[in-house]
């Protein structure tokens, strides 16, 4: 069974949501799943239980990092989680595990291409293999193009993109289309990691 690890940072819940979501599909292709915010992380005290949060990244099969994208980038506490893990680059503790990405924006672009190449490069830069979402974008013939309930409306390859309006509360948003793209990044990443694992026995 896929262990993975799902490192988030949701500054209003927004992509808290998104990574539930990513989460559900993980379990509903039968991986191990943990959600982890960054905030765990990100604390001074390095006691005996962020030891073990740490250990809990070590020992995954793969790692789905999301964070929300702020000002065309990942938003502070996330950078900080990314600039803390440089003591596992040290030691190449990441390298060959899988690795994954999402982000949300209350804008339909906000520049999120911009927040996954950068968690895709500290994933490269750890030695990672990365998943890409592996959907084709919608075809739609509408001027106002792909509604809320369409798989990966905002066309993108790299990973899961959502967009929540900035006056909805997490509640209302992502919308269904966007959280339902999620589960497929988490199913995707289970599946693949499964069958790695299974052919490395």
């Amino acid at each position: 069974m896929a262990r993975i690890a799902i490192v988030y940072h949701s500054g209003a819940g927004h992509t808290r949501k998104l990574a539930e979501a990513v989460e559900r599909g993980v379990l509903a292709a039968g991986g191990q799943a943990v959600l982890l915010p960054v905030e765990a992380f990100n604390s001074d005290e390095p006691g005996p239980a962020s030891q073990a949060r740490w250990a809990l990244l070590d020992a995954s099969d793969a790692i789905i990092f999301g964070a929300p994208t702020y000002m065309g980038g990942v938003s502070a506490p996330f950078k900080a989680f990314l600039d803390a893990t440089s003591q596992r680059w040290v030691r190449h503790a990441w390298k060959d595990k899988f690795a994954a990405g999402f982000t949300n924006s209350g804008n339909l672009s906000g520049d999120k291409l911009n927040t996954l190449t950068t968690i895709m490069l500290a994933a490269m830069q750890h030695g990672m293999i990365w998943i890409s979402l592996g959907l084709h974008p919608p075809a739609s013939d509408d001027l106002n193009g792909p509604g809320a309930e369409t798989i990966n409306r905002l066309g993108s390859f790299m990973g899961a993109m959502a967009q929540s309006s900035v006056m909805l509360v997490a509640d209302l948003a992502p919308p269904a289309g966007d959280l339902r793209t999620g589960e497929l990044l988490g199913e995707r990443v289970a599946i693949l990691t499964a069958r790695f694992l299974g052919e490395r026995k």
